[in-house]
């Protein structure tokens, strides 16, 4: 069946945009009438400015690019919720609306290639539902930051995740998976990771990230290894069972170390002093711990999820800007 009449909602984040988009918003708008010019989408598509918790002017500058231009709509967060709670905010906002057809995530601060947005929207014309868009290369990042993304990922699809390589949070997502994706109703949420869970038929669309328009990065590294790790106890419980083998392991080893140390005694040796039983002690203690902080994570998540708090709540939106609510 051939897709025609689309009409597309680009969802944007932003939080202490001021710098950026003032930049960006024109650039995205630009993109919006083009795709519109070209007939690939319907001239009743819209640009979400997700506004989270901000504590500069971005609420201020998204009221005035739709008082000025129809085509932006926005939505206030009452505070912030982290990037990822942001995003899901923009997309069911899109499917609650009753018009949308597909919508495309990407970040305010202008890195990611707008231009692939052409080829994301051709591969859903020709039948994809979700269609990742992926970095074809590193060449900008520092070592570290290239050697600890692409390290993540592979640890990922190590504990069993099914997410795609050097894909971030930019991609296509049609209604129908969002309609699907609604019922997935954790609150530690991780999009790159659940997204693929859905299982509708997806492509991908390979670009090149360019550097941000203005103002710094809102993902420090402490940030980036949290967003690691929720990804790592949201998608899997390998690490469960990794600490399961590590204990059977260290228990046959315990278990030898007592037969040497009665084999000894019994052979009338002496057995080496404090220093090896302290090492022995504080070997079994870090690994303990370390198995208790890793479960006790996983217990944290699960008390979250019976808790089950709304993930993000609107406090304004542009068009009814008295009216809260929230969604689950």
């Amino acid at each position: 069946m051939k897709r025609t009449n689309t009409i597309l909602y680009l969802v944007v984040p932003c939080y202490n945009e001021e710098e950026a988009l003032p930049l960006s918003a024109p650039v995205f708008r630009k993109k919006l009438g083009d795709l519109i010019d070209a007939g690939a989408i319907a001239p009743e598509s819209r640009i979400v400015l997700v506004d989270d918790g901000s504590k500069d002017a971005t609420w201020s500058i998204i009221r005035s690019l739709h008082e000025s231009d129809a085509h932006f709509t926005g939505l206030r967060q009452i505070c912030n919720r982290g990037h990822q709670n942001a995003v899901l905010a923009g997309l069911m906002e899109a499917l609650h609306s009753g018009s949308c057809d597909i919508t495309i995530s990407i970040d305010c601060d202008g890195q990611d290639d707008i231009n692939a947005m052409d080829e994301m929207v051709q591969k859903y014309l020709d039948g994809a539902e979700v269609v990742y868009g992926v970095r074809s290369r590193r060449d900008t990042d520092t070592f570290f930051k290239r050697f600890t993304a692409e390290g993540f990922y592979h640890v990922m699809n190590a504990l069993g995740a099914d997410i795609v390589f050097n894909h971030a949070d930019y991609r296509l997502i049609s209604t129908r998976v969002l309609e699907s994706f609604a019922d997935y109703r954790e609150v530690n949420i991780f999009l790159r990771g659940m997204v693929p869970l859905v299982g509708y038929p997806s492509d991908t669309v390979y670009y090149e990230r360019h550097e941000r328009l203005a103002g710094e990065s809102h993902y420090p590294l402490s940030k980036m290894l949290a967003l690691a790790f929720d990804g790592i106890t949201s998608l899997s419980n390998k690490p469960i069972r990794l600490i399961t083998g590590a204990g059977i392991v260290v228990s046959l080893i315990s278990f030898i170390g007592v037969i040497w140390a009665i084999v000894q005694a019994v052979l009338g040796s002496a057995v080496a002093g404090w220093a090896s039983t302290i090492c022995i002690v504080c070997f079994m203690g870090g690994v303990q711990l370390v198995c208790l902080g890793v479960i006790g994570e996983y217990v944290g998540k699960i008390y979250m999820e019976t808790k089950a708090r709304p993930r993000y709540i609107i406090s304004e939106r542009t068009w009814a800007p008295y009216e809260r609510k929230y969604h689950g």
